[in-house]
């Protein structure tokens, strides 16, 4: 199912993900308003034939349906909210879909204003890494109206493979909290695991070859995995959002009463990390902070 082709799409935030994110549905026809803080890493898709517009206030303003997947929470909350905010602008009937992982006390922020201008406000971040949003693959997890999920529907359809609706406003958030968490202890027994076969003196690619394939196998170790046999940490996913995500889970999880020392211990290991000056490695950069911390030279 595809939406009526001359619907106008707004896109703000066309870092490692969003590109190609975006870049999915200006390749299935769609006409798409672009902006980016840094316009230089909007240019591959302005050249493909999108529209540059200067602002968040323009993107608002000549687009019917606008997605955004940004940085930080008070990066979701000055796109949205702020002087120059979509919800300043944006006519009525419109949608808007915050796929940054953020908090959900904002994405449920978020719908009420956008509610009371007549506009429908999802809340959808994702999962998969730069992989999955190459490869159009991603998870998505999202919160709001039924209605509104469905009318977006063609569109994630281009972007992920694995979506789920799980229910009201900031549903969506809470079940990205769920997926980072485990993410989070995971990672650790990843990077032990390598640094474990290092050590050893396996071959790190043999290793990642027999364990991936059996009950330890999983996501990290798989994909992963081959990054950090090559010494490629590059962003997938930047270690700082990771500290972002992980800050946001436990935040949350205080305001439940819920006690989650797995979590607690990731997030120092990567604070120590941030520390380090690797803020900007992938999440899988945490292997050059263990192994610095076992004085082991990679």
């Amino acid at each position: 199912m595809m939406r009526d082709m001359n619907e106008k799409v707004g896109w703000i935030g066309t870092g490692v993900m969003g590109k190609s994110m975006c870049n999915h549905i200006l390749t299935a026809g769609y006409q798409i308003n672009v902006y980016n803080r840094t316009k230089e890493k909007a240019k591959e898709l302005v050249n493909m034939g999108a529209n540059w517009c200067s602002n968040t206030r323009e993107i608002a303003e000549k687009s019917d349906i606008v997605f955004t997947i940004v940085g930080f929470p008070n990066d979701v909350e000055e796109v949205y909210l702020g002087e120059n905010g979509i919800l300043k602008s944006i006519k009525n009937g419109s949608i808007v879909v915050d796929m940054t992982t953020s908090e959900p006390s904002l994405a449920q922020k978020i719908y009420k204003e956008a509610k009371k201008i007549g506009v429908s406000s999802l809340d959808a971040p994702v999962s998969g890494g730069d992989v999955g949003a190459r490869s159009g693959k991603l998870a998505i997890m999202i919160g709001g109206d039924k209605e509104t999920y469905e009318k977006v529907l063609p569109f994630f359809e281009l972007m992920g493979e694995n979506l789920s609706y799980m229910g009201k406003a900031g549903a969506g958030q809470h079940t990205k909290m769920s997926n980072q968490i485990l993410i989070a202890s995971t990672m650790i027994g990843t990077v032990e695991s390598l640094l474990y076969a290092h050590k050893a003196g396996n071959d790190l690619e043999e290793v990642i070859n027999v364990i991936g394939k059996g009950a330890a196998g999983c996501w990290s170790i798989n994909n992963l995995g081959p990054r950090i046999a090559n010494g490629n940490f590059e962003p997938g996913f930047f270690i700082k959002h990771f500290v972002k995500d992980m800050g946001i889970a436990l935040k949350e999880a205080s305001n439940m009463h819920l006690s989650l020392p797995g979590l607690a211990l990731a997030y120092q290991f990567y604070m120590y990390a941030m520390a380090l000056g690797l803020e900007n490695m992938g999440s899988h950069g945490l292997y050059k902070v263990l192994a610095k911390m076992n004085g082991i030279e990679i």
